[in-house]
């Protein structure tokens, strides 16, 4: 291959025309990047070469030097670059970085994921088809690679790992949890069962719904988190205000009212002695 220009995003020795407005560029990023429109790049036909300057039909050989344009190319989406193991999947309509045997295309979220989740991951029909929930920029077709959540929903790779740099862990579309939280459950139990709660909150209970496994249950009122009687999760909310409080109130109340009208009853007053 010849000397590579290349850019910050692709190694290869030629510069894309581009087809909407017929000027170079090492890639459609850069591109995009200048211009105030993007380029398609299924719609390129034609490259310059970088060590001869000839233009020509996009194809990986110069047809005069002869130099190589990129170690990789894809004649569908016009992709230059160094051997990344990458594949073109037809499905996906794009090109991925591989090797191909350590991936497969998901029917179902219509996205190629790791060998390691097929048969073992909750399907969204085309999730990649939904920008990134962090940052809001598309998924399907980025550089960056996904991070699939347990709920099946999908962040960049980058994106997942600022979150969880902020103390953040559950999902920002469904709020399910973002990983194994059942060492930080039994911190929390242990943290719980060290801090009683005042008196006066002592018994008091809650209406919550369960984040994780989605049930509806009523457990004991705690500052410090309402723990799910199903699924054993603190990643919970609140529905509602405190209900056995309020159900002890209601007869404490009574009782003092019953006690202050019994207080202003009449009295039966003692009779003066009648004169003989």
């Amino acid at each position: 291959m010849a000397a590579a220009v290349g850019c910050e995003h692709y190694v290869r020795s030629c510069l894309l025309k581009a087809p909407c407005c017929g000027k170079l560029y090492v890639c459609r990023l850069c591109h995009d990047a200048e211009e105030n429109h993007q380029m398609d790049r299924f719609k390129v036909s034609e490259v310059q070469c970088s060590e001869c300057q000839t233009v020509q039909q996009a194809q990986q050989t110069c047809q005069q030097c002869h130099s190589q344009f990129g170690e990789y190319y894809c004649d569908i989406c016009h992709l230059f670059d160094k051997d990344k193991k990458q594949y073109h999947c037809q499905p996906c309509g794009i090109c991925r970085i591989g090797p191909r045997e350590k991936y497969f295309h998901c029917v179902k979220c219509n996205l190629c994921l790791a060998q390691d989740l097929q048969g073992n991951h909750k399907c969204v029909e085309n999730v990649s088809r939904q920008n990134c929930p962090v940052c809001m920029e598309d998924i399907h077709t980025s550089r960056i690679g996904a991070h699939v959540l347990p709920c099946g929903h999908l962040l960049h790779k980058t994106c997942f790992d600022d979150m969880v740099k902020t103390g953040a862990y559950r999902c920002p579309l469904c709020m399910h949890s973002a990983w194994e939280m059942d060492p930080h459950w039994d911190e929390i139990d242990k943290e719980i069962s060290m801090s009683p709660m005042p008196p006066e909150y002592q018994g008091a209970t809650v209406k919550i719904i369960c984040n994780d496994c989605q049930t509806h249950c009523t457990v004991p009122f705690h500052v410090l988190g309402m723990k799910c009687s199903g699924c054993g999760s603190y990643n919970t909310a609140q529905d509602g205000g405190l209900i056995q409080q309020q159900q002890q109130q209601q007869p404490q109340q009574q009782d003092a009212e019953n006690e202050a009208e019994t207080e202003s009853e009449p009295q039966d007053q003692p009779q003066s002695p009648t004169p003989d």
